[in-house]
């Protein structure tokens, strides 16, 4: 973890966007998994939440992107993550915060370029013909057995 890191700092998602402290949540609870008695005590089990739809610095547009693409993620319009692979919470917390920002990442990329159509060459076609002639062929062979 380096020095812009912080677990209750600002989350950076995209150049443009960074998402305040402000408006995440932070709740905390007992993990399962690795930590011997220590994870019967400890809350090392982190869930972030954030609302999307209030987000500040989003135009529509990536509003709607954020909505239609994460729709089956949200909750009421909050997207929530959770972290639980670490023994520590700090390093449970960036694991949260990583992974929220991952997801608010690809969630507002721009969609792909549409695939320009091309006709097929004339060398597959030719492949794709003979192929068929060969296929009937073996066919063919066959029933002269019967």
């Amino acid at each position: 973890m380096t020095a812009g890191d912080d677990p209750a700092g600002d989350l950076p998602v995209t150049g443009s966007l960074v998402v305040p402290a402000a408006v995440l949540r932070w709740r905390f609870s007992r993990s399962s998994g690795p930590g011997g008695q220590g994870v019967n005590t400890a809350d090392s089990r982190v869930e972030l939440s954030v609302d999307v739809l209030e987000l500040p610095g989003l135009g529509d547009a990536q509003r709607r992107r954020l909505t239609e693409r994460l729709a089956n993620r949200l909750v009421d319009g909050v997207l929530t993550v959770v972290a639980s692979e670490h023994r520590q919470q700090l390093r449970n917390r960036q694991a949260a915060r990583d992974r929220l920002a991952a997801v608010l990442r690809a969630a507002l990329a721009p969609p792909p370029a549409a695939r320009r159509r091309t006709k097929p060459t004339r060398g597959s076609q030719e492949r794709r013909i003979q192929a068929k002639k060969q296929r009937g062929q073996l066919k063919r062979q066959r029933r002269d057995y019967d």
